[in-house]
């Protein structure tokens, strides 16, 4: 196996997003790519199995377990193929938990990713939202993830939330986003 860290989302070393990336013959056991995932202490560790023509499998671990979804790390990994691995491809197609993601090379070092858009729904803001986030938002949307928007910027960089506890309660994630209106 090798194993590659890339830092997506930037030209410079030391700085982007880190991700490592292992490229497979076949897959090692859930077991060992979460021990991997530990030893790295990334926020993502890739692990990539070659399937039919431009076709990939693709999982993706956290130090706690896997995940169905990582951005930055399928850019980094589709890198390393295109660039150790197959050098004359332009089209990666991974085989994922959700669904089918295509990165495409443009020019040069500039790769785009096909990532999944969910529909949301405008929600209730609920007093269970508000006690687990500390603060009430000014809207809530539901799609894969509960979406909330502040328009406290400081709040957003300030808060420490409790992602287990949220998990726990009500089954799904939550994600700030900040609200900022550009008038021109």
């Amino acid at each position: 196996m090798k194993q590659y860290i890339i830092d997506a989302f930037t030209d410079k070393v030391f700085s982007g997003n880190p991700a490592a990336i292992c490229i497979l013959d076949e897959w090692l056991s859930d077991e060992n790519m979460l021990l991997i995932a530990r030893e790295n202490n990334l926020s993502e560790t890739a692990f990539a199995v070659k399937g039919e023509g431009n076709h990939y499998k693709l999982r993706w671990f956290t130090p706690g377990g896997e995940i169905d979804l990582c951005g930055h790390a399928t850019l980094a990994c589709a890198f390393v193929i295109m660039n150790y691995y197959e050098r004359s491809v332009k089209t990666v197609i991974f085989d994922t938990l959700s669904g089918k993601l295509t990165v495409n090379r443009k020019n040069g070092d500039l790769y785009e990713l096909d990532f999944p858009a969910y529909d949301l729904k405008k929600v209730e803001i609920t007093d269970e939202i508000v006690e687990l986030i500390g603060k009430k938002p000014i809207e809530a949307y539901l799609g894969r993830d509960l979406m909330c928007v502040f328009d406290d910027e400081e709040f957003i960089l300030s808060a420490d939330l409790d992602s287990e506890k949220i998990k726990n309660l009500m089954d799904y994630y939550c994600i700030l986003l900040l609200n900022i209106v550009i008038i021109l």
